[in-house]
């Protein structure tokens, strides 16, 4: 990767690239690559593959790329990895949250809010109490391209929470147009929400939201952190510095803590979602369109198992 593949903005995002580094393409052959999660006791990465109906697996030793699950009608779009270590997925076919045991059993965490069938899971979090939020825009029922189109029960688009304990499912934030990726701040005590809209709604939203997050789980505030200045957020994760390393459709973008976009990781596809992964959480692992990239950095992502 050549320096003219970063943008400098600020001089301080110098310390978070190495301008003399390679991107790799890892893999090139999906329709829309989504949902990277990295498993450090597997040296593996996962995604999904949306359209395709598809979850592929790279494995780190090898460079081997194989399928993981599908398809099977699930249509998977985001995953993450719990604190035990298990895959914790979005599904945009069966419209429903679960999460993949060690021995390979499927649990359904969410399917359904108040005896109505959710939207269509988009992205999902754990937090370190064991509760799981996840966002429900309506992107796999707008049409059978990312799953099969149907009429919206909920009554909108929400950001909703699974308690750790009872496993009751509530709405925790109901002003989004299309609710997309989100991650809690390093000490939990915030959450950011990215807001999507644009893609369906003329001068819609194209920003990240950040809220503080109360004991019970309750949201307040709502600011908007940052305003996307190349297409839509989607995806995005903390590094341990507090910085925040978001998807973009011209790459991947870094802002400061204070919302301060210092640079970019020019990709040549749209960018959809990223994680940090390999032994030191300093490999950011990028899903863009129909390929998945990954660079190495000087900077590590936050510990979040």
């Amino acid at each position: 990767m050549a320096e003219s593949d970063f943008e400098i903005l600020d001089e301080r995002f110098r310390r978070c690239v190495k301008t003399s580094a390679s991107i790799e393409q890892l893999w090139g052959e999906g329709r829309w690559c989504e949902g990277p999660a990295y498993f450090p006791a597997l040296r593996s990465l996962l995604w999904s593959d949306i359209p395709n109906d598809r979850m592929l697996r790279w494995d780190e030793a090898s460079g081997a790329v194989g399928l993981f699950r599908g398809p099977i009608g699930l249509y998977g779009n985001g995953n993450t990895v719990d604190r035990q270590g298990r895959l914790v997925s979005c599904e945009h076919g069966s419209r429903r949250v679960t999460r993949t045991e060690h021995d390979g059993r499927i649990t359904v965490l969410a399917e359904r809010y108040q005896g109505k069938r959710l939207n269509s899971p988009n992205d999902v979090v754990v937090k370190s109490d064991g509760s799981i939020w996840f966002t429900d825009p309506a992107y796999g029922i707008d049409s059978n391209y990312e799953g099969y189109q149907a009429e919206p029960e909920v009554g909108g688009d929400f950001v909703f929470r699974i308690d750790p304990e009872s496993g009751d499912c509530r709405i925790v934030a109901d002003d989004f147009v299309r609710p997309n990726g989100l991650a809690f701040s390093l000490d939990e005590s915030q959450l950011y929400i990215a807001d999507s809209g644009a893609t369906h709604v003329t001068g819609g939203p194209r920003h990240i939201r950040v809220f503080d997050v109360s004991g019970d789980g309750t949201l307040t505030g709502g600011a908007v952190f940052a305003e996307c200045t190349a297409g839509i957020f989607d995806g995005f994760r903390f590094d341990d510095q507090g910085r925040l390393w978001c998807s973009a459709s011209d790459g991947v973008h870094c802002y400061t803590a204070e919302g301060e976009l210092i640079g970019k990781i020019l990709v040549p596809e749209r960018v959809s979602n990223l994680c940090f992964g390999g032994p030191k959480r300093n490999r950011l692992f990028i899903t863009a369109t129909a390929s998945v990239y990954a660079v190495m950095l000087p900077a590590n992502g936050a510990k979040t198992f």
